[in-house]
């Protein structure tokens, strides 16, 4: 990428630099700005380029801040955690170039380049739970109500796919997991598997393995990404002691 201003949408992975693709450590390279949530930045080595922090919730503001110093000719890397299109900020910088009635950015080349999600990498990391069909679910109601959260949960367990429930709590709402997985659990039996995955390869990595019926919902925070299985999950008990979880590929049902 070079030539006149751009703006690149990169995600960090979830974690160090060793989750980084080479494309977006190339495309940083090349920034003379980096966008985007302060802690997402913070994982990003930043040499010559300038960086613009800003909070979690000001996701248009800082998208229409890339595109306006795109538009005078900056290069500029707006920074993600994990895939920049999973709940992050590929849609709302293409929200913003959407809403531009006024024309100031439509010269501008906008691009999204993929990385390691949080739920990619919370699933390696004890196998393959998320090997057969499976759906992303944001927990967070500042976007949509939360009676559309239910109903979504809702309609996926009763599809029976796996799911990533992303934003599971927060000091607002520390209550609201719990509601969601009574809500699973009026269709799925109690042993079906449930994976708490806190800041996946960090060094602050926590896993745990657990049920459905036991599960503990104050084990979630904003770090964590939660995996509920199928009746069709498996949970594996290794030599070690470690176990290992897959969901199989075929469909167990009727």
């Amino acid at each position: 990428m070079s030539g006149d201003g751009w703006v690149a949408v990169v995600g960090t992975g979830p974690a160090g630099p060793e989750w980084l693709t080479p494309e977006t450590a190339e495309i940083l390279a090349q920034a003379t700005d980096l966008v985007g949530y302060g802690p997402y930045l913070d994982r990003v080595a930043a040499g010559h380029q300038r960086r613009h922090a800003s909070d979690n919730r000001e996701e248009l503001d800082r998208a229409g801040h890339a595109l306006d110093m795109a538009a005078e000719g900056a290069r500029v890397a707006v920074v993600s955690g994990g895939d920049p299109g999973v709940f992050a900020m590929a849609a709302a910088v293409l929200e913003a170039l959407d809403t531009d009635e006024a024309g100031r950015w439509r010269e501008v080349a906008v691009t999204v380049h993929p990385g390691v999600s949080a739920m990619q990498a919370a699933a390696a990391r004890l196998g393959a739970p998320l090997g057969a069909d499976f759906c992303a679910i944001s927990l967070s109601d500042n976007l949509k109500p939360l009676a559309v959260v239910e109903r979504r949960v809702a309609l996926a367990a009763e599809a029976e796919l796996v799911m990533a429930l992303y934003n599971p709590a927060s000091r607002a709402r520390p209550w609201q997991l719990g509601r969601v997985l009574s809500v699973i659990a009026e269709v799925h039996p109690p042993e079906t598997p449930v994976i708490f995955a806190t800041a996946a390869g960090r060094e602050q990595e926590h896993l745990t393995v657990t049920t459905l019926g036991e599960a503990d919902p104050a084990r979630a925070d904003m770090r964590t990404l939660v995996l509920v299985g199928i009746p069709a999950t498996r949970v594996m008990a290794r030599a070690d002691g470690t176990v290992q979880v897959y969901t199989p590929r075929y469909y167990e049902g009727a």
